[in-house]
C-alpha cells in the first residue's frame, strides 16, 4: 500500500503509464468547503482546468479497461457544477473519457411500505432555508476510456424479490442476484465524534469504494488509485478486499497521517481476529 504526501498534479506524472486498473476518487467540489490546507473556491473556469490537468493524467496511468468512479456533491445553490465538470470531462473536441454511467448515492431516503408506514433511512445535514430541501444524494458518475469497459453487475447486486424470476429470466443462470441498478443507497456509519473519527469535511463511506471495486470485477488483481486520498477510505476499502496494489496521494500532512492510523488500526483489528 502506497500512501504519498503531496499535490496529485506533481506525483501523477511519477506513476507508470498504464499501471493503474482502477481510479475511485471524490476531489474538492469547489463549493466552499472548509479544508484544512486547501482553499475550495477557485473561479469556476480555473476549477474546471485544474480538475481538466489532473484528469489528463489520470488517463495516462489508466489500462484501457480501467474504470473510474468519480464522486460529486453539489449545493442547493449551485447545482451544475457536478454537469459542468462532467462535461469538461467529456464534452467537446478532445474528450478525454467517455461517461460509461452515472449512480445516484442516495444517503437518506423515507420510503412508504405495503402497510402504509413510512419509514426514514441514513443520515443527512439538515438545510436551514426555505427555498431548498435537504439534499440526500450525490453522483458518482462511471468514466471509461472508450465507454466499453465489461462490468461484473451481480458482484454488486441484490437478490430477487420475486424467486420465480430466477427461473423466468435466461440470463440469470439460475443465481438469486440481479444487478442493483444506478441508485445506490449507502448511508454513513454512525460515529460518536466527527473530530476524532471523521476529521474531514466531506469525505465517503467505505461501503462506496467496496461497491465500485465490486462492480468493476477485477477482483483482487485490482490496482487501486486515489488521488485524493483524504483521511483514507478509498484505501480502508482495498484493505478490507484485499487488494494487490493501492495507491493514495493526499495534500495535507493531517489528513493523510489520519489515513495511515486509520488503516494501522483496521489492520491490528483484522490480525486480533484472526488470531482468536
Amino acid at each position: 500500500m502506497h500512501l504519498l504526501h503531496g499535490d496529485c498534479l506533481e506525483v501523477l506524472p511519477t506513476l507508470a503509464a498504464g499501471s493503474i486498473d482502477l481510479v475511485v476518487t471524490s476531489p474538492p467540489y469547489n463549493l466552499g468547503i472548509s479544508y484544512k490546507t486547501f482553499k475550495d473556491t477557485a473561479p469556476r473556469a480555473e476549477y474546471l482546468q485544474w480538475c481538466r490537468a489532473w484528469a489528463t493524467e489520470l488517463k495516462r496511468v489508466m489500462t484501457d479497461d480501467a474504470s473510474f468512479f468519480l464522486n460529486v456533491g453539489a449545493a442547493p445553490a449551485n447545482p451544475l457544477m457536478p454537469h459542468q465538470l462532467i462535461l469538461e470531462l467529456t464534452d467537446g473536441d478532445e474528450p478525454l473519457f467517455v461517461l460509461q454511467n452515472t449512480f445516484h448515492w442516495i444517503k437518506s431516503i423515507t420510503i412508504e411500505t405495503t402497510k402504509g408506514e413510512q419509514v426514514s433511512a441514513g443520515h443527512f445535514k439538515p438545510i436551514n432555508s426555505k427555498r431548498y430541501v435537504n439534499d440526500c444524494h450525490e453522483y458518482v458518475f462511471h468514466l471509461t476510456r472508450t465507454g466499453k469497459v465489461e462490468l461484473d453487475r451481480r458482484a454488486a447486486g441484490v437478490p430477487y424479490a420475486d424467486k420465480s424470476n430466477i427461473a423466468r429470466w435466461g440470463h440469470t443462470g439460475g443465481t438469486d442476484l440481479r444487478c442493483r441498478g444506478n441508485t445506490w443507497f449507502i448511508p454513513y456509519e454512525t460515529i460518536q465524534s466527527r473530530d476524532k473519527e471523521r476529521p474531514h469535511p466531506a469525505t465517503f463511506p467505505v461501503a462506496l469504494a467496496e461497491q465500485c471495486i465490486r462492480l468493476h470485477g477485477k477482483g483482487a488483481d485490482t490496482r487501486l488509485l486515489d488521488p485524493f486520498l483524504g483521511i483514507g477510505t478509498s484505501a480502508l476499502a482495498a484493505q478490507r478486499m484485499k487488494l494487490a496494489s493501492f495507491t493514495g496521494i493526499e495534500l495535507d500532512a493531517h489528513y493523510l497521517q489520519t489515513a495511515r492510523e486509520r488503516i494501522e488500526t483496521a489492520d491490528s483489528a483484522a490480525q486480533s481476529e484472526l488470531s482468536l
